[in-house]
């Protein structure tokens, strides 16, 4: 088995990052990140990831002011995934303007979905589209 000392951008050049709550252990969002955006973050302490509608590096809060200081890190056995533990600034993850990016529910019996979370604040009004 390969040793490994942190996540293997060798193998896959995008891997999923799952940011989760520090305190409450509630997942807030997954995004992709790629070596310079981990090199980044473990610089400054900010997630930073790769969003790869807009092929560039995505500084979480950028926009909103909703940053992620990283508290701890964790990769899986394979190396291809990460959990990154936060303390999320600003009160919301979600371009959506919910804490977390899963905010609607699906009712496993009927498939119905419910919105469960509540917006914090008007995307229209921190993105003006």
């Amino acid at each position: 088995m390969k040793q490994l000392n942190g996540p293997d951008f060798s193998a896959h050049d995008l891997i999923p990052a799952i940011a989760q709550d520090s305190e409450s252990g509630d997942v807030l969002m997954m995004a992709w990140m790629n070596q310079e955006s981990w090199e980044e973050t473990l610089r400054t302490g900010k997630v930073c990831y790769f969003s790869r509608s807009r092929q560039k590096l995505w500084r979480k809060g950028e926009e909103s002011g909703n940053v992620q200081e990283l508290l701890a890190a964790y990769f899986d056995c394979d190396g291809d995934t990460l959990l990154l533990k936060v303390k999320q600034i600003g009160g919301a993850a979600c371009h959506a303007g919910y804490r977390s990016c899963f905010f609607r529910q699906v009712n496993p019996a009927d498939g119905e979905v419910s919105v469960t979370g509540t917006r914090v604040f008007d995307p229209a009004s921190v993105y003006g589209k």
